[in-house]
């Protein structure tokens, strides 16, 4: 069929038929281009992802580490406030303010130590600064409490005995309460709360035999029965 065509219509069709092929074969790199861009960016974006996934494990890994450490520095702290050894104890937890600004169970031992060492005041002010931190921690609560009955103030710590019991059933709350009422020779409100503590630990029985403050109440029939 090309025969009936002229040799100027033959390559006038010949440039034609070229620039479309030309066309075609620059539209299908653009679109590869496009693609393979696309493809580029899904994996730096998939990269950068697993990175920041990598960053955000070690980070965290750290941070577990750093709070082991803390967690084990306090409970140190912990375990010699409760052999009697209070300068150490303090020493001890000041460790782990200096690492931990917000570590509040250290400010709470702290404040207890002070107060036993005579220091209420400042004792006080350590445990105040725990429960501003963390103001539903129980042994927190129960060591202003406990602040409050080493110095006298009765009414106060028997208030901060029952916040502590709101939010943990510590033993130590329920006897603290027996104490306090042993001291003031109220039998029913210190059987009530000792008996209390002796169905939690039965070596409680012990330990309020040999407790100067139920000597109000140690005649009585119902502390006998208890204790024996």
């Amino acid at each position: 069929m090309l025969k009936k065509f002229s040799l100027k219509s033959k390559l006038i069709i010949f440039i034609i038929i070229s620039i479309v092929s030309i066309c075609i074969i620059i539209k299908e790199g653009i679109n590869n281009n496009k693609a393979n861009s696309i493809i580029n960016k899904n994996v730096e974006i998939k990269s950068s992802s697993e990175k920041v996934k990598i960053q955000n494990k070690d980070t965290e890994t750290v941070k577990d580490k750093e709070n082991f450490y803390l967690e084990q520095k306090y409970k140190k702290g912990y375990d010699t406030f409760h052999n009697g050894n209070y300068k150490e104890a303090i020493k001890i937890v000041d460790e782990v303010i200096a690492k931990d600004k917000n570590f509040y169970k250290a400010y709470s031992i702290k404040g207890i130590a002070l107060c036993f060492l005579g220091n209420y005041e400042e004792g006080m002010k350590f445990i105040d600064k725990c429960l501003q931190i963390s103001p539903k921690y129980g042994y927190g609560r129960f060591n202003k409490a406990l602040g409050y009955e080493l110095y006298g103030y009765y009414d106060k710590a028997l208030i901060w005995y029952d916040k502590a019991l709101e939010v943990e059933k510590y033993i130590w709350s329920y006897y603290g309460k027996a104490s306090i009422y042993g001291r003031r020779g109220d039998i029913n409100n210190t059987i009530k709360y000792l008996k209390i503590a002796i169905s939690m630990d039965s070596s409680v029985k012990k330990i309020a035999e040999e407790e100067r403050d139920f000597n109000n109440v140690r005649n009585f029939k119902e502390f006998k029965e208890l204790i024996k």
